[in-house]
């Protein structure tokens, strides 16, 4: 029986996947803002919004998007510049949250949208990593001598599971701040720093679109 996969590709891709699942990018720095501002559910949450994004990326793949992309490059732009402004407009309302004066305890000084699942998905379905990923990282390792279908299947399983891993531990590190958020002073102060880390996010997104 054969495999979907050749087994040393397979193997190389893995690798190549575990670096790019840990290196900070948008899709972690968006993690931590989430699991900071709105604690633990919230961050694994956003993590499934953004992986779910992940598989309408492979889904896209299966029928020829990433061809269209190369072919038409302006596609590319336009998504990722249209969600870096988006998460730029997430950091800059925490950090109008900050100087805001805010009775609550809590997280109610600086909330994100009001979906942390519609948060991530945007973010990954913008996120010019994720589009250069499935452009130019994971063709080479498809082999056009075996089923398409069934390798985008093994390879989609082995990105999503080390995303998830990768994704969950910037989420929960973010979330493990959030019992001080009680505190006025570190609130603002913390808000200030969420909202640089997604402006620096939209940033990463715009720089990698050009």
């Amino acid at each position: 029986m054969d495999l979907p996969v050749d087994p040393a590709r397979y193997a190389t891709f893995l690798g190549v996947m575990a670096v790019m699942a840990v290196t900070p990018g948008p899709a972690n720095l968006f993690a931590i803002a989430t699991g900071a501002q709105k604690g633990r559910a919230a961050a694994l949450t956003g993590v499934l919004g953004m992986n779910t994004a992940s598989l309408v990326w492979f889904a896209a793949a299966a029928v020829g998007l990433g061809a269209l992309i190369l072919a038409f490059p302006e596609v590319f732009h336009l998504i990722a510049y249209a969600g870096a402004a988006y998460i730029a407009w997430l950091g800059i309302k925490a950090l109008l949250g900050a100087f805001k004066k805010d009775g609550e305890p809590g997280h109610g000084a600086f909330k994100q949208g009001k979906s942390a699942y519609l948060d991530g998905f945007t973010v990954q379905i913008a996120n010019p990593k994720a589009i250069l990923f499935f452009t130019a990282v994971l063709p080479p390792f498809l082999d056009p001598d075996r089923p398409i279908p069934a390798q985008l299947g093994a390879f989609a399983v082995a990105t999503i599971g080390l995303d998830v891993i990768a994704m969950s531990a910037y989420g929960l590190g973010g979330a493990a701040l959030a019992a001080r958020m009680t505190e006025p002073r570190f609130r603002r102060g913390f808000s200030v720093v969420v909202g640089l880390l997604l402006l620096t996010a939209a940033v990463l997104m715009a720089l990698k679109a050009r």
